[in-house]
């Protein structure tokens, strides 16, 4: 898969709310004011979402807040196939 040149990731941007760019990679932290098992419950969601697609997210939890970190690792950056997954992450934190 083709990395994404710097005109698409912006474009990308702009379609996904909340997320940026950190270190190369897109990333987005949500909060789960209900607590820590609507945190873990989302980041379950986000797994099998990961595992579904064999594209894997970095995943850090803190109580309540989730932040997820996409990258294609073996392109050596960011390609649709994060910006698809972050898309999907989006809606799964809303289920």
């Amino acid at each position: 898969m083709a990395l994404l040149s710097e005109d698409e990731i912006s474009t990308a941007l702009a379609l996904l709310p909340g997320w940026g760019v950190e270190d190369g990679m897109l990333v987005k932290h949500y909060v789960f004011p209900e607590g820590f098992l609507p945190a873990i419950a989302f980041v379950t969601r986000v797994a099998d979402a990961a595992e579904a697609a064999n594209h894997h997210p970095d995943i850090d939890i803190r109580w309540n807040q989730v932040r997820i970190a996409l990258t294609t690792h073996d392109e050596g950056g960011l390609t649709g196939k994060d910006t698809t997954l972050a898309a999907e992450c989006d809606q799964l934190a809303l289920a």
